[in-house]
């Protein structure tokens, strides 16, 4: 079993602060952005719900561009002029003094692009016996940050406002760039194949990347749909109310990262790899049950939640490093971009999926109809599995 090296290990951590800082300044906003922007003039709920969405889109949109840009002129200026969009974004936002502000700052944000080219860059820097390990450190500075933002959003907000949430993003992202350019190197790379957009659409129209794209937009859509009715179950059915919520999440994430990191140790080579994610995308669809089935006792709550991050944690892991591996070198940034695109695609599906079942199911009826689209998922991946294979054997 291969470890990680002290020098794959220095890039991981310093990556994964890179990520963790942009992860933190788009979290943080999330809890309090509807409450805060109904203050606004002009709100009302289909702006608010613009200007939650379009940053998705924004992403979406420009994240096979910017991967096939980093192939082209290196990772760490694309993703510089990434956070550089991002910044102005969050600055636009925070002078706003309506909606039309607003919407435009977050649509900056989302133009600001860069999952894909972080995810080539942490590939570029591993090996591939270690590509897992690091995807996962990259990943727990993810669940952190999200836990951190869940945890420091209100009181934050208390404080400064939103707008000096917007203000607090744009100084991370800028402690990002510094961290970027300080620490993390440029890799060496090859040139040629990634200039041709003929290439880049045959590549992403092979069966297994297709397969592990698919997955990535089920499990951002069912992420996002989840959050859609979780913060209601826990409130009305559940009886904890939203400035608590965080008790449940805490230990269940906690617990999470201390088995994705026992259980990538063991994981090695590719069919593993596929057969991990597809027991995961099962995990997962099987915890969307036990939520619907959970609402009364709070250790069934508890323990739906831990499976819940555990599986996606995993997944947020071994999805990437199996893209990265498959996808030809040359154009290892444009394949990372069309998976983010898928993901954050996913995840603006997710939402308004999941708020049609909210209004049509009802928060069970929600869970349960996310389960059985995880156990179609699960039946993707189990043919993917075979396939993926066959191709890299």
């Amino acid at each position: 079993m291969s470890k990680l090296s002290r020098t794959e290990l220095k890039h991981a951590f310093a990556l994964s602060g890179v990520v963790g800082l942009r992860m933190f300044g788009l979290f943080v906003i999330l809890p309090v952005f509807s409450l805060y922007a109904a203050r606004l003039p002009g709100a009302t709920p289909l702006l608010i719900g613009v200007a939650i969405g379009i940053y998705g889109f924004g992403q979406a949109l420009l994240q096979v561009p910017m991967g096939w840009l980093s192939d082209r002129i290196g990772r760490r200026p694309t993703i510089t002029l990434g956070l550089l969009v991002f910044i102005g974004g969050s600055i636009v936002a925070a002078l706003a003094h309506g909606m039309a502000g607003l919407v435009i700052g977050r649509a900056l944000q989302g133009l600001g692009a860069v999952s894909g080219a972080s995810q080539a860059l942490a590939a570029d820097l591993s090996s591939d016996g270690n590509r897992n390990k690091v995807m996962a450190i990259i990943g727990i500075s993810v669940g952190l940050a999200f836990v951190l933002a869940i945890v420091l959003s209100a009181p934050l907000a208390a404080v400064a406002g939103l707008s000096g949430l917007f203000w607090l993003t744009a100084l991370l992202l800028a402690l990002a760039i510094v961290a970027l350019w300080a620490v993390v190197p440029e890799p060496l790379r090859r040139r040629g194949e990634a200039l041709r957009w003929t290439a880049v659409w045959r590549m992403v129209r092979r069966p297994e990347l297709l397969v592990l794209n698919g997955s990535v937009l089920c499990m951002h859509a069912l992420l996002t749909a989840c959050f859609v009715a979780l913060p209601l179950l826990l409130s009305h059915e559940a009886g904890i109310p939203p400035p608590h919520q965080w008790l449940l999440y805490l230990p269940a994430i906690v617990i999470a990262a201390l088995v994705m990191g026992a259980v990538l140790r063991k994981v090695q080579g590719l069919a593993q790899s596929m057969a991990l994610a597809t027991i995961c995308a099962l995990a997962l669809a099987l915890s969307l049950a036990l939520f619907a089935a959970g609402s009364r006792w709070a250790w069934l709550l508890w323990l739906a939640a831990t499976l819940f991050f555990s599986a996606f944690n995993l997944l947020e892991a071994t999805l990437p490093s199996l893209t990265s591996r498959l996808a030809p070198e040359p154009m290892r940034g444009a394949a990372m971009g069309a998976y983010a695109t898928c993901q954050f695609f996913g995840a603006g599906l997710g939402g308004v999926l999941g708020g049609l079942a909210l209004k049509n199911l009802g928060i069970d009826g929600l869970f349960l109809a996310a389960a059985v689209a995880g156990l179609l998922w699960t039946g993707l991946l189990a043919w993917g599995r075979r396939h993926a294979v066959a191709v890299a054997a």
